[in-house]
């Protein structure tokens, strides 16, 4: 079983958000059971945030293996399924950040304008340990909204031809391909001569 350490390790840093995901990883794993070595475990994310880079490294799902599916959403929600039995979980964070006095919101503030000042920036980091200290610690039931279920599998991940563009010259994966004027072109080409 992979620790937080590794999923700091992947991320870089140590921050809520990958708290988040590493918490939301581990809920999904007990219900489901092992990490993914290939396409066994499936996991749909609303969210580009932190906590997906936490779902990577715990679970084993993947861009690449064609396991992690993006929809864009904006919702801190991610659902889970097992092949191929469809078993699946979906967890919603929960999780309310501990409310902040008004000078702590006028220092956010500024952070958010910019304000790297050196005594800002600690302030900010010590608030952000302090919150992932919260999650990491924090009981299941005051962070995670959990629903089991039984989902429809997406279909496995496909492999296509790669084939050149005939304007860049670079490869491309032949379904986004595109023909402009009787030439095979990929999508950054197509959308600058469109």
């Amino acid at each position: 079983m992979k620790r937080y350490e590794d999923v700091i390790g992947f991320h870089g840093h140590s921050c809520p958000g990958l708290a988040l995901g590493y918490r939301v990883a581990l809920r999904a794993l007990k219900e489901l059971g092992e990490r993914s070595e290939d396409e066994e475990l499936v996991a749909v994310v609303e969210n580009n945030s932190c906590a997906v880079d936490a779902v990577q490294v715990m679970t084993g799902c993947t861009f690449g293996k064609g396991n992690l599916i993006f929809r864009d959403y904006g919702k801190q929600v991610y659902t889970f399924i097992r092949r191929p039995s469809g078993k699946s979980v979906r967890i919603a964070i929960n999780w309310e950040k501990p409310e902040e006095a008004p000078e702590e919101k006028k220092i956010w503030a500024r952070y958010m304008k910019g304000d790297r000042s050196k005594k800002l920036v600690e302030f900010v980091h010590d608030r952000k340990a302090a919150k992932t200290r919260h999650i990491l610690e924090a009981d299941e039931k005051d962070l995670l909204r959990v629903t089991r279920g039984t989902e429809m599998l997406p279909p496995q991940a496909e492999i296509y031809q790669s084939i050149t563009c005939e304007a860049c010259g670079e490869k491309v994966m032949e379904p986004r391909a595109r023909i402009m004027k009787g030439k095979v072109i990929c999508l950054p080409c197509f959308e600058r001569k469109a």
